[in-house]
């Protein structure tokens, strides 16, 4: 069972994802905030495997939502949710920590979808957001930095931080290099500890900083 800890402030967006997300028998909304100053006691309490969060807010927003929540031990996914597919505060998100985002009309079977996607521990972001989304901040993008943190990667290593960073699944990649998908977890699990990546969103940022995508 997937476990969800939904915030958003608008009663009614909540509600409707809500009764999406629960009309699939492997999820379940274990509780529900309309701020986002309630999620870290939310998350102790309930221990849920991802948190879906509005990234405007008007008290405490997606991205405070983010970083607190990204810090805490054996910290759940966070994805956030926007109207805007180029909204700065999502890319700032994903910077902090977050496993992607998702925009608030994504068809309901697709945000079903995306839960359990993220569930098996891969991105929210489909590959065409993801290059969208990076291409639009590409200006801001410094690349000595981030090819010195890519550095200690060894040439496998370096092929599959490309394919993430290009915007490929596990499954992809690994028709890509001819390897099990198994064997392209483990590189992934090496090259964020190399990296000090926190997820495959942040790997894709920085692949794409270093100019490398």
């Amino acid at each position: 069972m997937l476990k969800i800890l939904l915030i958003d402030d608008e009663v009614l967006v909540r509600s409707g994802i809500r009764m999406i997300l629960e009309s699939d028998p492997g999820i379940e909304v274990v509780a529900e905030a309309g701020d986002g100053r309630e999620a870290l006691a939310l998350v102790r309490e309930h221990r849920p495997d991802l948190v879906l969060t509005d990234v405007q807010m008007p008290e405490v927003d997606g991205l405070e939502v983010t970083r607190l929540v990204t810090a805490e031990p054996d910290a759940p996914a966070v994805v956030v949710l926007t109207t805007f597919d180029l909204d700065e505060y999502v890319h700032e998100a994903l910077r902090h920590g977050a496993t992607g985002f998702l925009l608030k009309d994504t068809p309901p079977r697709e945000l079903v979808k995306a839960m359990h996607v993220v569930g098996s521990g891969e991105a929210m972001l489909s590959p065409s957001i993801t290059r969208r989304l990076l291409t639009h901040f590409a200006g801001a993008a410094t690349p000595t930095p981030a090819r010195a943190r890519l550095e200690p990667l060894t040439p496998r290593e370096r092929e599959v931080a490309v394919a993430v960073g290009q915007g490929s699944s596990n499954a992809e990649i690994a028709r890509g290099l001819g390897l099990s998908e198994a064997t392209v977890k483990v590189h992934l699990g090496r090259i964020m500890a190399k990296t000090e990546a926190a997820n495959r969103t942040q790997v894709a940022i920085l692949v794409h900083d270093a100019g490398l995508a």
